[in-house]
């Protein structure tokens, strides 16, 4: 299919730039920006004065490693956004609450989670065999590869510590070492607000256990309400720079350029669920193929790793800013692993065409797929092991 035809096939529901300027726009962002770090600290500030009761009561559920991988992916697929529960997992962390040994299966755990949203894109294409199989394929090779790099690098870091013992050496020269307290440039500017919504709901008779619980309530419907609305005008303020772009360097097979676009459009639009859905209507119409689309995939979990880092410039915990860091060096030591040597590139590859060929075949091969690897394993793999 020539190229110059590329425009008729992309995203079908690609949103206007609306009437709103973009300089306007890209103030607006940079509010709700500012609006989700207040979210985080609300979070943070909650869980601090909740009583210790209270924060085992949360936690009980998780009593080992894996445990923790299952609760990431549950947690994940609930809020459709890797960058909202590792952001919150940030606040955890931040609060003293979640030990590093649960939340790095966490971090993990939402790789993977993240990637439902464009499986489920590509079942739209179920009735028309030839794309679905395209679009099933350049779906599931992201699962596929979040899986391998978990199965190979979490009991690296059980058995080591490797992951998280370099994400606490970058830590301390940048913020100092754990268990002290570092004055984030960004910290007094969301403090001030938390401070207010702590007065209005102690205004109302709510203290100790019940005015913690609010502001953690208050903190995670920030967090997602700001990271929606964020990623919402971003997606219009880029949106068509974003498709040209992406086709024009995916049309031309390279690699690491699509890798790097990846990377530049998920930190852009705040979410590694539009990069990546994206591509499901382009590889469906056979525009791109699987080898063309499977680096943005690699790039966009990088990209995602930004809302972490980001969180943690909220907190005044070093920990948080280890384990915001942990799940950026996850993901590109992910790619390290297994991007350069051809041999292991392949394994995401062929599987994901393996079952996508089986899909095919039985369709509801395709709905048992989505609802047992994101739904029924991870539920039945944390009431075994909680």
């Amino acid at each position: 299919m020539p190229y110059h035809n590329v425009e008729q096939l992309t995203v079908p529901d690609r949103v206007d730039s609306g009437r709103m300027p973009p300089v306007a726009r890209a103030a607006l962002v940079l509010g709700l920006i500012y609006v989700f770090l207040v979210g985080v600290s609300s979070l943070e500030s909650g869980i601090k004065l909740l009583g210790a009761d209270v924060q085992e009561t949360l936690f009980s559920t998780v009593r080992n490693p894996l445990a923790g991988l299952f609760v990431g992916i549950l947690g994940t697929v609930l809020v459709q956004s890797s960058s909202a529960s590792t952001s919150v997992i940030v606040g955890l962390v931040a609060s003293g609450v979640l030990g590093f040994e649960f939340a790095v299966p966490m971090v993990m755990g939402a790789n993977i989670g993240t990637t439902v949203t464009n499986t489920l894109v590509s079942l739209a294409h179920l009735r028309r065999s030839a794309e679905f199989m395209r679009a099933f394929a350049a779906a599931v090779v992201h699962d596929f590869f979040n899986v391998v790099i978990v199965l190979v690098l979490l009991p690296l870091e059980l058995l080591t510590g490797a992951i998280s013992g370099l994400a606490e050496r970058i830590t301390e020269p940048l913020v100092g070492a754990a268990g002290t307290e570092w004055r984030s440039p960004i910290k007094g500017l969301v403090k001030q607000p938390v401070g207010w919504l702590e007065d209005l709901w102690s205004g109302f008779g709510a203290n100790g256990d019940a005015l913690g619980t609010l502001l953690v309530v208050c903190g995670v419907a920030t967090v997602l309400l700001a990271l929606a609305f964020v990623t919402k005008n971003m997606r219009r303020l880029v949106a068509q720079r974003v498709e040209h772009s992406l086709n024009m360097a995916l049309g031309k097979g390279s690699g690491i350029v699509a890798l790097l676009v990846g990377l530049v459009i998920t930190i852009s639009v705040q979410s590694s669920s539009i990069t990546t859905s994206m591509l499901i209507p382009l590889s469906a119409a056979g525009v791109l193929t699987l080898r063309n689309a499977y680096p943005v995939t690699l790039g966009a979990n990088v990209g995602t790793t930004i809302t972490a880092l980001l969180a943690a410039l909220a907190t005044s915990r070093p920990e948080a800013l280890t384990i915001a860091l942990v799940h950026t060096l996850f993901n590109i030591g992910g790619i390290l692993l297994l991007y350069p040597i051809t041999a292991l590139r392949q394994i995401p590859i062929r599987g994901a065409e393996i079952l996508a060929r089986l899909a095919v075949d039985r369709r509801l091969l395709a709905v048992a797929y989505v609802a047992g690897m994101f739904i029924a394993v991870p539920f039945i793999g944390v009431a075994l092991l909680s």
